[in-house]
């Protein structure tokens, strides 16, 4: 009896598991009445195994359609037997190739220039293309009517007929309705949505030619403005004598707090010390696409920094937008500088924008005394500045931002008790991330900026260090009337919520002051993860100047916290 039950299991496990086993190794092959060369083979793309007989014989059919696309279009499945348990064997006629399809065309339909394009043989009767491109060319072709605001656009060949030559010809016939533009645009959900942002940021306007693959673009535009999120595409609903487009949108909460904490050893008293800065950040919250920003750094010990900057894009529905911001920087008992700007800015597209204004300076030395060479003296400097911005967003969570080019000059005088000076001032940033694939890519930022005057004042200068400019350095403790920072990090992503980073970061500073010229390191280390409560990230770096060596105590480590409310 037990030797029966074992045949039984052993029975019950092999015949399926051998069954399968042969299923898998089902094989075709492919016969015509001439050799088929490897190349042509590679182009048919044809699948050798199978895992039972209907899928096999799917294959065989649907190669008859591969053939055909490659200029056999005579070609017949003869037969299709079964040879043994594991081959089967398909023939086929293949017939004449054809290897180019004449197309003539009327120039009320296609511009010669459009179809330059796609051909290298082009008159204004006809083009000429390779039969195994036709149907590429032809979905091109009706797509590019269809983004000339002709939704219905349909091509069909007809008086089709066959050339001496290995060439066919025919008559490419273009069926369409009229061309539809916008009419009506219509926000469902979130009917407080800023509708100059509609026009000038993503481009989208009544009288357009509709476009749906550009409609759907400037859809995903909206998505990255940050106070909004789309719900679904959009939809076009035609009607006989209008096109109405529909937006899906939903209003995101997108005010911003950050915090960063940083704890160094003070050189000279060897004890630990904090600081950080606190960064608020309201966005849209009147329905305007209005931002006020206030920000508050401090370096624990010597300096203070107050940012207050409001800004109302697309005035009166327009292409212009306003912007008024004020700072004050305080260094210990020594000075305090106020600046205040006004910008208005215009709105190239929906990437790109120019902007001029009007900026003051004015600065206070606070020593009871006056000391002999100090390079400390009350100011004011009045500017006129232009400048303009690209960025081009990305569908990232951690970095939304992949290029950001920013460049902005003043021209102005500077006054002291002594006289005034011609004065010109420059900065720029330009970073991009370059996405080696969906785990891992490279951040490269670089940051200059220029003092050009006849003399220097120590309390003029610009002020650089710490993890906003080059990392391991205490927070804005560098006077420079030149510097460029290059900062970069390779970035691995773990998951969706964390991502590991390393920090290199390069730096050339001038002083005219000092007659001061040296050269920044810094290394480390960071990582970021989501919380409930926003973006968690921690830096770790040590900084190194040309003329010293590695020390530990030089590193710095930061941690901030983004929370949007």
């Amino acid at each position: 009896m037990k030797q029966i039950l074992s045949i039984f299991l052993y029975l019950y496990i092999y015949i399926p598991f051998s069954g399968s086993l042969l299923s898998q190794n089902i094989a075709l092959h492919i016969e015509a009445e001439k050799e088929l060369t490897q190349g042509l083979k590679d182009s048919l793309d044809i699948r050798s195994r199978f895992e039972n007989e209907a899928t096999l014989r799917l294959e065989a059919d649907s190669l008859l359609q591969r053939f055909q696309r490659l200029g056999f279009l005579d070609v017949k499945l003869l037969s299709l037997r079964k040879r043994n348990d594991s081959v089967y064997g398909a023939k086929y006629r293949l017939g004449n190739r054809w290897d180019v399809l004449k197309l003539f065309y009327s120039e009320t339909d296609f511009d010669p220039n459009e179809l330059e394009e796609i051909s290298n043989e082009v008159t204004s009767s006809y083009f000429v293309i390779p039969i195994y491109r036709s149907e590429e060319i032809l979905n091109y072709l009706t797509l590019l009517k269809t983004e000339q605001g002709k939704p219905f656009a349909k091509l069909s060949l007809v008086n089709l007929t066959k050339d001496t030559n290995k060439q066919l010809n025919a008559d490419l016939i273009l069926t369409t309705g009229r061309v539809r533009t916008i009419d009506q645009l219509v926000i469902k959900g979130y009917e407080k949505f800023p509708r100059s942002y509609l026009r000038h940021y993503a481009g989208i306007k009544r009288g357009a030619v509709f476009n749906q693959r550009k409609v759907i673009e400037q859809n995903d535009l909206l998505d990255n403005l940050g106070f909004v999120q789309t719900v679904k595409a959009p939809e076009a609903l035609f009607r006989e004598d209008s096109t109405s487009v529909y937006f899906y949108l939903q209003k995101r909460n997108n005010n911003l707090f950050d915090g960063i904490l940083g704890f160094a050893t003070n050189e000279d008293t060897q004890k630990l010390e904090f600081n950080g800065y606190l960064n608020l950040e309201l966005n849209n919250n009147l329905n305007y696409g209005e931002q006020l920003l206030i920000n508050y750094k401090s370096d624990g010990r010597d300096q203070e920094n107050f940012r207050v900057r409001a800004s109302l894009p697309y005035l009166f529905q327009t292409p212009f937008g306003l912007s008024g911001e004020l700072k004050i920087f305080k260094r210990d008992s020594t000075f305090s500088t106020t600046d205040q700007q006004v910008r208005v800015s215009y709105q190239l597209h929906p990437s790109a924008q120019i902007y001029a204004g009007y900026k003051a300076y004015e600065s206070s030395n606070l020593l009871d005394s006056i000391v002999a060479g100090s390079t400390v003296m009350d100011f004011n400097s009045k500017y006129l500045l232009a400048g303009g911005s690209y960025v081009r967003q990305q569908r990232r969570n951690f970095f939304p931002i992949q290029t950001f080019v920013g460049l902005d000059a003043e021209i102005g005088n500077r006054s002291t008790n002594s006289g005034s000076e011609a004065q010109f001032r420059i900065h720029s940033t330009l970073n991009h991330i370059f996405n080696l694939n969906n785990r891992n890519s490279i951040y490269v930022n670089n940051s200059t900026s220029l003092l050009s005057s006849e003399t220097y004042l120590t309390n003029e200068l610009f002020r650089f260090g710490g993890i906003n400019s080059i990392r391991g350095f205490s927070e804005n403790s560098i006077d420079a009337s030149l510097f460029s920072v290059l900062n970069t990090e390779y970035r691995y992503l773990l998951n969706n919520s964390i991502y590991l980073h390393s920090i290199i970061d390069l730096a050339y500073f001038e002083n005219q002051t000092l007659n001061l010229k040296e050269e920044l390191f810094s290394f480390g280390f960071g990582l970021g993860f989501g919380t409930e409560a926003g973006v968690f990230k921690l830096n770790f770096a040590n900084g190194i100047s040309g003329s010293e060596n590695f020390k530990f105590s030089n590193s710095k480590i930061h941690i901030s916290l983004s929370s949007r409310f």
